[in-house]
């Protein structure tokens, strides 16, 4: 072999090490919250700066808006139109059931840091044998801040809220309002302020952060509130599996370092921070806040119990050990408590 023709050799193998090493991995995620969102603001854009950080930059992320409406997020992933989005269970009525374990009322506070923590370990060890997520990975999990509600005139006791014309979205919240004898209105969350305006509606169950994010403090200027909330939200982020063929074994174990219990955090982590700032916008408005009376409050143990017993039932079907899931997920909010928060990690603008 001629030294013209290592010489050829070398530069092609330098050239094919090169492209390696600038080749990039784009996970197009589609997003279908308002910009303005903390999703879009703080959960995107710093799971893309940790995914960065985490491959040297052979690995990002590039965030869609409006590529369909939130019902059709998980479909949208699994026909490989993106390869990454976030889905709120209660928008696909039937599908899901074992998600809805930590949307029950607790009746004590904790964030939705810690929540979505716990259930993020949660759905690994109990919930993910169901096999509701189906043609996508799961790579983390979230849960929403406390549903209260949000009303035109002042109610201090679940008998006001009867036959009252409630903003209801799916999942526990549904079933909650139907035992409280409300009248349902199916709304999503920017629906609210218009139905609101109109006389459509007399409130909404809603979380705090909708008080600004929402304009709900505007039109509804009281709260009816209950410690932990009157029910709360269950999230899953999704991947498509193929996703991981695009880059080497050593980016995935990357990425998947970055996602799991951590970005479940930062999900949470996100709901808190836009909670505490929808309370602060709406007592800036002189928002009422009641909390729900002891006797009530009884009353709505014994329909989240209720609630609860028919979730076993129905979750043991679909293979879920649905007395060991709660305790499990218990023991891990618990656990969650005494862990530090993401909150360091996040960066700031």
């Amino acid at each position: 072999m001629n030294k013209t023709t290592n010489l050829m050799i070398g530069a092609i193998a330098a050239a094919t090490l090169s492209t390696t090493a600038l080749a990039q991995t784009t996970i197009t995620v589609s997003t279908w919250a308002g910009p303005n969102h903390g999703i879009n603001t703080m959960v995107w854009p710093t799971w893309k700066a940790w995914i960065e950080e985490a491959t040297e930059g052979r690995v990002t992320v590039d965030v869609i808006h409006d590529m369909g409406p939130p019902a059709s997020q998980m479909e949208m992933v699994a026909d490989g139109i993106a390869d990454a989005t976030w889905v709120f269970h209660g928008y696909n009525a039937g599908r899901f059931l074992a998600t809805q374990l930590p949307e029950f009322p607790t009746f004590e506070d904790f964030s939705s840091e810690n929540a979505s923590a716990a259930y993020w370990h949660t759905h690994q060890e109990h919930l993910a044998q169901a096999d509701e997520h189906r043609g996508v990975d799961v790579v983390a999990a979230g849960v929403h801040g406390p549903g209260w509600i949000f009303s035109r005139e002042q109610y201090q006791t679940l008998a006001d809220l009867e036959s009252e014309r409630i903003r209801v979205g799916g999942g526990v919240m549904g079933d909650l309002s139907n035992a409280l004898n409300l009248t349902g209105v199916a709304l999503p969350p920017t629906g609210v302020y218009e139905a609101g305006s109109q006389g459509v509606i007399d409130g909404a169950m809603l979380v705090p952060e909708g008080l600004r994010s929402f304009r709900v403090a505007e039109i509804f200027p009281y709260t009816l509130t209950v410690d932990g909330g009157f029910y709360r939200g269950s999230f899953t982020i999704v991947v498509n599996p193929s996703i991981w063929d695009e880059m080497s074994a050593e980016d995935r174990a990357a990425v998947e370092e970055v996602s799991g219990e951590r970005l479940s955090r930062l999900f949470g982590y996100m709901m808190d921070v836009s909670d505490e700032r929808g309370v602060e916008f709406a007592k800036e408005q002189g928002h009422t806040f009641t909390a729900l009376g002891d006797e009530d409050l009884e009353t709505l143990r014994g329909i989240s119990n209720d609630l609860v017993n028919t979730w076993s039932e129905n979750v043991s079907e679909r293979g879920i050990d649905a007395q060991a899931a709660l305790e499990y997920f218990h023991q891990q909010l618990e656990e969650a408590a005494t862990q530090e928060s993401v909150a360091s990690l996040v960066p700031q603008s």
